[in-house]
This record gives structure tokens, C-alpha cells and sequence, in this order.
């Protein structure tokens, strides 16, 4: 398989539109409505204990910051934390100051982009963590944000990414009294396209995850232990 990525990643016409307003209602209710995250919580556990000592990571979609960003914190990392929602970055201020946390778009990460600086350009991170927030981007900006976080780790720089199992693109669904639009993939394409963004998967897991809301039915849960080519 082969990725239809085709320009970059700016000239991408990016629809957010409600997405993190959908966030930003939610708010608390999220650690609520998902209060144990063991599939994500071991594949922090994994980045943490992989990464050297006092690594810079990146949390992408760090939401309340709960757990993956108190996690690493905790590991002696150096963590630096983005969401699209503003409640959700004041939530993560509050529940990791010892992180560093911004209200941004993952795309404002890009080369060029208005977070550039924050981005610090090629190989500024050891380590990323982003679960469960390229599910919130349609399809054809998936394998841009893959290349993204490829070229801001450095070769051999690990990345913890987390997904829901579902064929579907940019496709709204009800969510804890509100509507948010997601994308996924059935697991083996999911693998070719993170494959084909320059990395390795080196580990595969998976968990069945029923939410604590009669609102969401249970999900497959995907995560990828995966490290960027040399």
C-alpha cells in the first residue's frame, strides 16, 4: 500500500469546525465517562520505561493530561503537552504543572507552521505519544500527521499511538451529550499507513474498551508501539 499524500501538510484545506467546542463542553466529564484507560496506560507505561532518561516527549491531543502526560512527568520525562481545546489545556495545567502545555491545532506543529518554534524543527523529540487524537482528523490528513511526527522525532525516536478499530472517515457520532466526527481504520491498514509514514511497528495491542456511558457502545482499542526509521 501506498499513502495518497500528495503537497504538505498547509496546503491541506482542515475542517476543525465544532471539534474541540465539543471538547471544551465535555470537559471534566471525559476522565468521567473514561476512567480506567489500561490499554493506554501501558502503552505509556512502554514509552515511559523506553525511553533514556530525562527525555523530551510530546503529547499530542494531551487532553486533561490524565494519564498519559502525569505519567511520563512522573518517569523523569520532559513533557511537552498540545490540545485544540482550551478547557482541556487548562485542565492539564492544572492536573500536570510540571508540564509544559499549549493551546494548539496538531498542525500548527508543522514545518512552517505557527507553533514551528515550538516544534524546534527536526529531531526535537525522543518520544510522542498521541492516542486517540489522529482519530479526530479525516482521513486524508492522517498520513500528513504521521510524517509530522516522523520528522519531529529523532531516527530511532519512538512513537505510542493509539486508535479506535473502525472503517470510517470524518464520521459523526454521539458523544457524551454532544457530537464529535472520527476516523479509523480496520488494524492491518492502520499498520501499512503508519509503515508508510516511516516507521516500524514494533509492538501490536489491542483491548475492548466500554466507556462508563450508556451513550458509547464498546470499542476495539489499537495500539501501536512504533519506531521511526533511521
Amino acid at each position: 500500500m501506498e499513502s495518497e499524500v500528495i503537497g504538505h501538510y498547509d496546503e491541506l484545506g482542515r475542517d476543525r469546525d465544532g471539534q474541540a467546542e465539543a471538547f471544551d463542553a465535555i470537559g471534566e466529564r471525559y476522565d468521567q465517562a473514561f476512567p480506567l484507560k489500561e490499554g493506554q496506560w501501558a502503552a505509556g507505561a512502554w514509552l515511559a520505561a523506553s525511553l533514556p532518561a530525562g527525555a523530551a516527549v510530546l503529547d499530542l491531543g494531551c487532553g486533561s493530561g490524565l494519564p498519559t502526560a502525569r505519567q511520563l512527568v512522573d518517569a523523569g520525562h520532559r513533557v511537552t503537552g498540545v490540545d485544540a481545546s482550551r478547557l482541556m489545556v487548562e485542565l492539564a495545567r492544572a492536573n500536570v504543572p510540571q508540564a509544559d502545555i499549549h493551546h494548539l491545532d496538531l498542525a500548527d506543529l508543522r514545518d512552517g507552521g505557527p507553533a514551528e518554534a515550538l516544534a524546534g524543527g527536526d529531531g526535537r523529540y525522543d518520544g510522542v505519544a498521541a492516542f486517540f487524537s489522529l482519530l479526530m482528523l479525516p482521513r486524508h490528513e492522517i498520513p500528513h500527521a504521521l510524517r509530522m511526527i516522523a520528522a519531529l522525532l529523532r531516527p530511532g525516536g519512538l512513537l505510542a499511538l493509539g486508535m479506535v478499530e473502525a472503517d470510517v472517515d470524518d464520521f459523526p457520532i454521539p458523544f457524551l451529550d454532544t457530537t464529535i466526527r472520527v476516523s479509523g481504520y480496520l488494524r492491518d491498514e492502520l499498520r501499512l499507513v503508519v509503515m508508510d509514514a516511516g516507521f516500524d511497528v514494533v509492538e501490536e495491542s489491542s483491548h475492548s474498551y466500554a466507556p462508563a456511558s450508556t451513550q458509547v457502545p464498546p470499542e476495539e482499542q489499537i495500539f501501536l508501539h512504533c519506531r521511526r526509521q533511521a
